[in-house]
């Protein structure tokens, strides 16, 4: 009978680890106490599981706010401690939930909370629930990119130290959870705000607003409910100039027309509301005229004449002196910026903005020396050296993204990354 007994209760016993959930198994349970930091579920009437220190996981939303009562889920770490309790924890289950959440972000394009922890050359880091995100500078919003003149480095670095504690709504654009990468965006959501507004405007729209940013190849302008354009530097104004601030500052009121609508990129013209001066060119001008002009630029070309506001010239530097002059600092020893002197027209090219000048009392090319300066190719009077929109527009370099981590790892703080002009006034 002993025997019998014996053997039953081996076979109980056999039977009831059976049952146990192994080591790495995923085990449901109702919570039945909470004291001393520590967790105990009941679970599924085997055994008592217990979930303390490290494990615990309370940085996840889900697991931060656990109450007695509450069905919860854990992961096995050992079958039976020295007490008989279950080792359980929450941070294994609650990893892989949260990344299983991350998933579900991303494929439905939710916007989800995050928090700015720390900022490298490259962009922020962003915790999201229990994770830690990269977004890159390209993915802020246009109220947060940085515009940092040459993409100055260190002043960019300044600019997104300065969002550090702050809260933001993001999108999550990629994630591997084997990598532990994680990447946002804030841009995306401001792109999904726009497009209703931007459905309110099209192509010729006429707009004004504020000017609200200079750089070296535009300026930024503000309009309408929260939108902002770009009017590149060669919509600005008919004549060639240097950089935006020769005739626009920031906090300036002006008027644009809409000539470009990219998803939530917008282009603007400033220069489309006037007339092109060049239309009424050869009204003023004639081939063989000669004209007092004003040096205003001396290129390795040539000089860059201002005949009036409105129509300025080139005189190759070929068409400046009787002999061959090889380099810039030649013309620069010859003239001085600001010096008016008497040009010759000799060709007018109202379509192309081209207006060709030799210097007044020349010889005439067939008196001159047949040693002869070579003569390199003309620009365009008007769009000469035409910058196009840079792509992260001078934006800083993008770092691979980080790890995503519980503990948010800083990155020590480099010189500093990318953008634009920082709103210069």
């Amino acid at each position: 009978m002993a025997n019998t007994t014996q053997s039953d209760f081996a076979t109980l016993l056999e039977d009831y680890f059976a049952q146990l959930p192994k080591v790495g198994e995923l085990v449901s349970g109702t919570v039945i106490s909470i004291d001393n930091g520590a967790v105990r579920l009941d679970v599924n009437g085997l055994i008592t599981g217990l979930v303390r220190g490290y494990e615990l996981f309370s940085e996840s939303s889900e697991y931060s706010d656990i109450n007695v009562g509450d069905a919860v889920e854990a992961t096995v770490v050992e079958q039976e401690n020295e007490t008989g309790e279950m080792e359980l924890s929450f941070r294994i289950a609650g990893q892989q939930r949260v990344w299983k959440t991350m998933q579900k972000y991303c494929d439905d394009e939710l916007v989800v909370k995050g928090k700015v922890i720390a900022a490298n050359k490259g962009g922020l880091m962003i915790k999201v629930d229990a994770l830690v995100g990269f977004m890159p500078v390209s993915q802020l919003a246009p109220e947060h990119y940085p515009r940092v003149q040459g993409g100055d480095k260190n002043r960019i670095l300044e600019h997104l130290r300065s969002f550090v504690g702050m809260g933001m709504d993001v999108k999550v654009l990629d994630l591997n959870e084997q990598d532990e990468k994680l990447i946002v965006s804030e841009k995306a959501v401001w792109e999904d705000d726009q497009k209703a507004v931007l459905d309110s405007y099209s192509i010729g729209d006429i707009v004004e607003g504020q000017i609200s940013a200079l750089t070296s190849f535009g300026a930024f302008m503000k309009f309408g409910q929260g939108l902002e354009g770009l009017i590149h530097i060669s919509e600005i104004v008919w004549q060639r100039i240097d950089h935006p601030k020769d005739v626009l500052k920031v906090g300036d009121n002006v008027k644009a027309q809409i000539i470009d609508l990219n998803k939530s990129k917008i282009y603007l013209s400033m220069k489309r509301l006037v007339d092109d001066p060049w239309k009424s060119v050869k009204e003023t001008y004639k081939i063989g005229q000669e004209v007092e002009g004003e040096i205003h630029k001396i290129e390795p070309f040539g000089l860059m004449v201002k005949l009036d506001e409105d129509i300025h010239g080139l005189a190759h530097i070929s068409e400046v002196s009787n002999r061959a002059i090889r380099d810039v600092k030649e013309l620069e020893d010859m003239f001085t910026l600001g010096q008016k002197t008497t040009f010759e027209i000799l060709n007018i090219d109202a379509a192309e903005h081209r207006l060709g000048l030799r210097l007044g009392g020349l010889k005439k090319k067939a008196e001159k020396s047949t040693e002869e300066a070579p003569k390199a190719e003309e620009p365009k009077v008007e769009e000469a050296q035409k910058e196009e929109e840079p792509k992260v527009e001078e934006e800083p370099k993008e770092e691979e993204s980080p790890k995503a981590e519980e503990a948010p790892k800083v990155e020590e703080a480099p010189k500093e990354e990318e953008a634009k002009e920082e709103a210069a006034e």
